[in-house]
């Protein structure tokens, strides 16, 4: 019975070449901001009220449009600034499976530069063009999922946490 051949996860890395390289260090620096977010975000929802009252005393008193329109500035501002990165984590998530299609192109055209050089005699060359197609789009594909169902739950912890603030600031400035 013929021995199964494995690989390591680094192996894979190192086939995929220069595009797997730069998706490891794109699913490093997405992951260490999505968990940067996740901890802030937890933060800042357990301090909502707080952070609802800092706000609300920043609010100068007078007619109720005015103070509306403040209150609204005011939690924006605070808002924005939780909200920083999040950004970053959707163009990792869109441009990983586009650098994995990239490795794909790559991969087949490096497959038919070998047969085209030297026709079919040696299938194994063929198969380190198509091998690289194929570990790039899966790479593609590992590092954008992820990334995308993080980015996703941080854009709904923020919305959360902005109805929070909005809620408690306009009674706060209401009252």
């Amino acid at each position: 019975m013929p021995r199964r051949q494995t690989m390591s996860l680094w192996t894979y890395i190192q086939q995929g070449g220069v595009i797997m390289y730069l998706l490891l260090l794109l699913n490093i620096i997405g992951f260490a901001l999505m968990i940067s977010k996740f901890v802030i975000l937890k933060k800042e929802n357990t301090n909502a009220q707080d952070t609802a009252n800092k706000l609300s005393s920043n609010i100068p008193k007078g007619n109720a449009d005015s103070v509306l329109e403040l209150a609204k500035q005011e939690i924006a501002l605070h808002v924005s600034g939780v909200e920083s990165g999040l950004n970053t984590i959707k163009i990792i998530a869109t441009i990983s499976p586009l650098l994995g299609l990239l490795g794909t192109v790559v991969g087949i055209l490096l497959a038919f530069q070998v047969i085209s050089q030297n026709g079919l005699s040696d299938p194994a060359d063929f198969a380190k063009g198509i091998s690289l197609a194929l570990i790039t789009t899966v790479g593609g594909l590992i590092v954008a999922i992820p990334h995308f169902i993080g980015h996703t739950y941080l854009i709904g912890s923020l919305d959360k946490l902005e109805a929070q603030l909005e809620k408690s600031v306009l009674t706060n400035v209401l009252k």
